[in-house]
């Protein structure tokens, strides 16, 4: 079986923002696009145009409709990868070691060439962060695109994983976790960020931003992008000659 490190240097991780999600799958693409076209064997699909699609994704994402005690029904866009736990099981379980913890990131990545597809770490992944490709044979998980984030090839601004840098919402943040001054450990604590399924003591390193109360939108209009107030009360230039056009009709 496979050891954990004891610490590791870095706790590279993401921050979602699940008041800002809005679900439109962008990150899951792109996820499945650039992982299919570079780190290890491609994301596969079976019977992709027929009647029973179907195929490996590292990152998924799930609606739900969540009423709280007290205030409106909310709809919950949930964004689902490897959380990259502090103590994963996944790594644990492995009988040939091909699942391991890096110790300078953190990050919990497969050896594929060692890997022999026996679906213990699916098995053992309280998060259902793991998948089978059915035509490699082997596990596949959320890398946190360690191709990209060390490749001095790329401009800086895209030295992230492709899902962060793909999000149109901004809903997703990257960065060392481990670190109490970084800009995404700052976020954490300024909206008591927490991390999924805690008591199973796993340890995510991956963090939520927990949504905030739709009726208190007033309060928060600043800060809320799709609800600022408009620049100008009237319409100007061509949509201003159009408006009068209009109420002359």
């Amino acid at each position: 079986m496979t050891q954990l490190p004891q610490s590791t240097e870095r706790k590279m991780g993401l921050v979602i923002d699940l008041d800002t999600c809005v679900g439109c799958h962008a990150c899951v693409i792109s996820c499945k696009g650039w992982n299919t076209e570079n780190y290890g064997a491609p994301l596969s699909d079976q019977d992709a145009f027929g009647a029973n699609p179907s195929g490996t994704f590292l990152n998924r994402v799930h609606s739900y409709e969540v009423t709280p005690a007290e205030g409106h029904a909310q709809l919950i866009h949930f964004p689902k990868s490897c959380l990259h736990c502090e103590d994963a099981p996944c790594v644990t379980v492995c009988p040939t070691g091909a699942s391991y913890k890096r110790v300078e990131d953190g990050i919990v990545l497969v050896n594929e060439s060692d890997c022999i597809g026996c679906g213990l770490c699916a098995w053992s992944c309280p998060y259902g962060a793991r998948e089978l490709d059915v035509a490699e044979g082997v596990m596949k998980k959320c890398t946190l695109c360690v191709d990209r984030i060390y490749n001095d090839n790329l401009p800086e601004v895209d030295r992230v994983p492709s899902c962060v840098r793909t999000c149109p919402a901004g809903a997703r943040h990257f960065g060392d976790l481990g670190d109490p001054n970084s800009d995404v450990s700052k976020l954490v604590a300024e909206r008591e960020g927490i991390d999924l399924m805690p008591e199973l003591g796993t340890k995510p390193v991956n963090k939520y931003l927990p949504p905030r109360p739709k009726d208190q939108i007033e309060d928060q209009i600043d800060i809320l992008a799709p609800l600022l107030a408009p620049v100008a009360e009237e319409p100007k230039g061509f949509l201003g000659w159009l408006d009068k056009t209009l109420e002359k009709l």
